[in-house]
C-alpha cells in the first residue's frame, strides 16, 4: 500500500481543505492523476497522486481541513486495496447497526483507538484532519438560557459521548451535521447513547431554519480565502497606524493615452500601474514594510506590484514582481494574464503573495471613492475611483472633464504626510499629463 501525504503547496501554506474528491474508493488511478481539488488560503489546486493502482482509502471528505504532511489517500495494488476496502465495508454495516467497532480488530488496544480508515469515526485515535464547526460566541452560550429543542443550548452530554463515541447511521449524516454546523453530541439521540440518524439531524437543522428566519440571522462561516482576507485586514487595522489622503483629477489625458497608445482591454489599470511605479521609484519610503520584532523598516529593492482583483473565490491580490523592469506594455500583457487566472480561479498561489504595494482600482464597481485598507505588511495601497464627466475649470472657463479620485493610505510609521502627499501629487499630476511621463519610460 502506498500513502499519498498532501505536499507542500508553497508559499508558506500549512494546510488545505478538501474542495473535491475526483474519484471513489476502489477506482483504478493512474501515475499523475488529479485526485483531489483542495483549496488553500491562496487559491484552489488540482493535486495529481504520484501513485498508480487502486484507490483504497480517501483521508478526509468535503469540508475537512488537512495538514500538510498529513495523509490525503491510500493507493495499493487490487489485492491489497480489496481487503481495506472490506474491512471498511464492514465497519460500515457495523455501524449502522449500532455497533462499535473492537479495538482488538486492528491490533491496537483500547486505549489507543481502533484508527478505523473510515474518516469522521471517533474512535479515540489522533484524528488527521479536523472539520470547521460554527462556534458560537461565548455571550451567547454563558448567558442565553437553554432550550431543550435547541441543539445548540443542549445540556452536556454524558462523558461517553465526550470521549468520541457518536453512533451514526452513515458518513452522509455526519456531512449534513458539519455542513450545517450542527454538534453531534448535542442531539438527543447522542445524549441518549442511541444512533444518530438522519432525521434526527434533518430535525435539528430545520429548528435552526425557522429560529433564524424569525430572526432573520444567518451565519456564514469564514472559510477559505475569505478567512484569509478577514484576517489580513483585521491585522492590518490592528498593527498599522494608518492615515490617509485624497485628491480629486483630471484624468481626460488619461483617457486619451488609452485611445494613443491602442492596449487592448485594463489599459486604464496599466497605465495607472505605470504610473505608481514610476511613483514608488521616486518616493521609495512607500515601498516598504516595517519589522516589527526587529524595529526596522524595510525599504524593498524591487516594486512588487499587487492588483486587487475579484475572483469567484472573493478577494484577490496578483502580484506583477519586478513591475520597475516592465514597460507600460509589457505591465499590460502580465496584467492581463494574471487579471484572467484571477477570474477563472486557476491563478497559482505563488502569484498572490509578496507584493510591496497594491492598486486597488474600485471604480470598476461604480464608485467615487473609498478609504483602502493597506494589505498588511506593505505601507501604502492607492484607490482608483471611476472616471466620469464633471464640470472642470481649464484655464479659468468651466468644462466639462473625465474626473476620477485618487486615495492613498500609507502607514505613518514609514513616512509621514509630506512623502504621502508628494507620491499622491506625483501621480495626480502623471494622471493629468501621461504622455510626459511615458515618453521617459
Amino acid at each position: 500500500m502506498s500513502v499519498f501525504n498532501l505536499p507542500d503547496l508553497g508559499e508558506g501554506l500549512t494546510e488545505a481543505e478538501i474542495v473535491e474528491w475526483l474519484v471513489e474508493d476502489g477506482d483504478e488511478v493512474v501515475v499523475d492523476q488529479t485526485v483531489v481539488v483542495v483549496e488553500t488560503a491562496k487559491a484552489t489546486v488540482d493535486v495529481p497522486c504520484p501513485y498508480a493502482g487502486r484507490v483504497a482509502t480517501r483521508h478526509g471528505a468535503v469540508g475537512d481541513v488537512v495538514p500538510v504532511g498529513s495523509p490525503l489517500i491510500t493507493v495499493g495494488d487490487s489485492a491489497e486495496a480489496a481487503t481495506v476496502l472490506s474491512g471498511a465495508r464492514q465497519y460500515r454495516e457495523e455501524e449502522r447497526a449500532g455497533a462499535t467497532v473492537p479495538a482488538e480488530s486492528n491490533g491496537a488496544t483500547a486505549d489507543e483507538g481502533s484508527g478505523a480508515v473510515l474518516i469522521g469515526y471517533g474512535t479515540g485515535a489522533t484524528p488527521s484532519t479536523r472539520r470547521r464547526r460554527v462556534v458560537r460566541p461565548a455571550a451567547t452560550r454563558t448567558n442565553s438560557p437553554a432550550k431543550a429543542d435547541d441543539p445548540r443550548h443542549a445540556a452536556p452530554a454524558p462523558s461517553r459521548e465526550r470521549q468520541g463515541v457518536v453512533r451514526v447511521i452513515s458518513p452522509i449524516v455526519r456531512k449534513l451535521a458539519q455542513d450545517n454546523g450542527i454538534d453531534l453530541l448535542s442531539l438527543p439521540a447522542a445524549r441518549a447513547g442511541d444512533v444518530v440518524r438522519r432525521a434526527d439531524v434533518e430535525a435539528a437543522v430545520g429548528g435552526m431554519t425557522e429560529r433564524a428566519a424569525a430572526t432573520g440571522d444567518e451565519r456564514i462561516p469564514l472559510t477559505g480565502i475569505r478567512r484569509t482576507v478577514a484576517d489580513r485586514v483585521t491585522t492590518s487595522r490592528r498593527e498599522i497606524p494608518d492615515a490617509t489622503t485624497w485628491v480629486d483629477v483630471d484624468a481626460t489625458g488619461l483617457v486619451e493615452a488609452k485611445a494613443a497608445l491602442g492596449l487592448e482591454r485594463i489599459a486604464v489599470l496599466a497605465i495607472m500601474a505605470r504610473i505608481c511605479v514610476a511613483g514608488l521609484v521616486k518616493f521609495p519610503e512607500l515601498n516598504a514594510s516595517v519589522d516589527v520584532e526587529a524595529q526596522e523598516i524595510v525599504r524593498h529593492g524591487a516594486v512588487h506590484l499587487g492588483i486587487a482583483a475579484q475572483s469567484p473565490r472573493g478577494l484577490v491580490v496578483p502580484v506583477v514582481r519586478d513591475a520597475q523592469n516592465l514597460t507600460t506594455r509589457e505591465l499590460a500583457s502580465r496584467l492581463r494574464e494574471l487579471v484572467d487566472q484571477a477570474k477563472a480561479g486557476t491563478i497559482a498561489p505563488q502569484d498572490l503573495t509578496g507584493s510591496t504595494f497594491t492598486l486597488n482600482n474600485y471604480g470598476v464597481f461604480g464608485v467615487d471613492g473609498s478609504t483602502p485598507i493597506i494589505n498588511h505588511p506593505e505601507a501604502g495601497m492607492l484607490g482608483v475611483g471611476r472616471i466620469i464627466d464633471r464640470p472642470w475649470v481649464v484655464d479659468g472657463e468651466l468644462a466639462v472633464r473625465k474626473v476620477t479620485q485618487l486615495g492613498l493610505s500609507f502607514d505613518h510609521r514609514v513616512c509621514d504626510g509630506g512623502v504621502a502627499g508628494g507620491f499622491l501629487r506625483f501621480v495626480a499630476d502623471a494622471v493629468e499629463r501621461p504622455v510626459v511621463l511615458l515618453a521617459d519610460l
